[in-house]
């Protein structure tokens, strides 16, 4: 299996992005296997009378990409994931290319941490999520 980088292995700037297209099979899959089954994502003829006029994906089912992205990608596999912030800034619908992105901004040596932005965009670019992440990286 690959390892992930260690922190001297980082550099300020570093990014790493994975990309997915959110289908319905997704938002349902996800809503059974946390239980959220919050009607402005189960239930069309509910949605359409929201302000999204119609369904859209959990934040957390696209915050869960930026998981991805820091398990495999950057740092990596063998990091610990220990902190995330989150701003929800626009709707994820039903078919969306969502792009997630994570940038090492800040490294912390003494105490084996990296700070890294973690950014969520649609494919017009639009943010859809925004905010920060704090990793172990994995050691030797």
């Amino acid at each position: 299996m690959e390892h992930g980088k260690t922190i001297d292995q980082l550099n300020i700037g570093d990014r790493a992005s994975i990309s997915q297209q959110i289908a319905e099979r997704d938002v349902i899959r996800f809503a059974e296997l946390t239980g959220d089954i919050n009607p402005i994502h189960m239930d069309k003829f509910y949605a359409e009378q929201t302000i999204f006029g119609e369904r859209i994906a959990h934040g957390m089912l696209i915050a869960s990409l930026i998981s991805a992205v820091l398990g495999m990608k950057l740092p990596g596999p063998g990091n610990i994931y220990i902190s995330q912030s989150l701003k929800f800034r626009a709707p994820v619908k039903f078919g969306d290319v969502i792009e997630a992105e994570v940038e090492v901004i800040e490294k912390i040596p003494e105490r084996n941490r990296v700070r890294l932005r973690t950014t969520c965009r649609n494919q017009d670019d639009t943010v859809v999520l925004e905010g920060e992440a704090v990793v172990i990286p994995r050691s030797e």
